[in-house]
């Protein structure tokens, strides 16, 4: 893997984590049970997304 491209991983890997604790931190806070459980999925798509990033290294 060349510099670049571990660059791109490194930062792929930044964008999903943030996502994954945006999305956490939304889970907690709403009182939508709709909602909550929709937020729910996307730490769960975030969270696979950023594992499979990660087993790129």
């Amino acid at each position: 893997m060349t510099s670049k491209e571990l660059m791109y991983v490194e930062d792929a890997l930044g964008h999903e984590k943030f996502m994954k604790t945006c999305a956490t931190n939304a889970t907690s806070q709403l009182t939508d049970p709709t909602l909550s459980s929709y937020m729910g999925e996307l730490v769960k798509k975030h969270t696979e997304i950023f594992n499979k990033f990660y087993n790129l290294l």
